[in-house]
């Protein structure tokens, strides 16, 4: 008869120990999506921001560099199938001589003289398909953000 009553009585436990540990699994399933998502955006981040600055580096005046490197950037970013919320903010600046500059001024410099410039990118990486009301004050993205500078060619010519 012990066994019975001893039976009886723990009858359900397993039942509510699901209920109150499937919410922590849940949020904890939740919260490595949201850090898997933010790492491959980085990633993606990183790549583009030295896409960027390589195709400006390459180019003969800021205008065009300025161009060229919003498309390698977008190129790279839709490769790697990374969607921003909103429209990626993309940042120009330069230096000379190892003094900072603005971009124009890096590319106005004379041939001859070390000069660089610098792509920023950042983005939100989105997480509204992610949220739970498991996690109440859960963020909705998070904002990445990556730099890459490339030496301009001191030997060739800039407009």
């Amino acid at each position: 008869m012990d066994r019975a009553v001893s039976r009886s009585a723990e009858r359900g436990s397993v039942s509510i120990e699901v209920a109150v540990l499937a919410p922590a699994f849940i949020a904890l399933i939740v919260l490595a999506g949201a850090a898997g998502r933010t790492a491959v955006a980085a990633e993606a981040i990183d790549a583009a921001a030295h896409d960027a600055a390589r195709a400006a580096s390459i180019s003969r005046d800021a205008d065009t560099a300025r161009s060229e490197a919003r498309d390698a950037a977008r190129q790279q970013l839709d490769w790697r199938g990374l969607n921003c919320a909103g429209t990626p903010e993309v940042a120009f600046s330069g230096s000379v001589r190892g003094r900072a500059t603005s971009f124009d001024a890096a590319f106005r410099s004379p041939v001859g003289q070390d000069a660089s410039v610098t792509v920023r990118i950042s983005c939100t990486v989105s997480w509204r398909d992610l949220r739970l009301t498991v996690l109440p004050g859960m963020p909705t993205g998070k904002r990445v953000s990556a730099s890459f500078t490339s030496p301009l060619d001191r030997y060739r010519s800039r407009g």
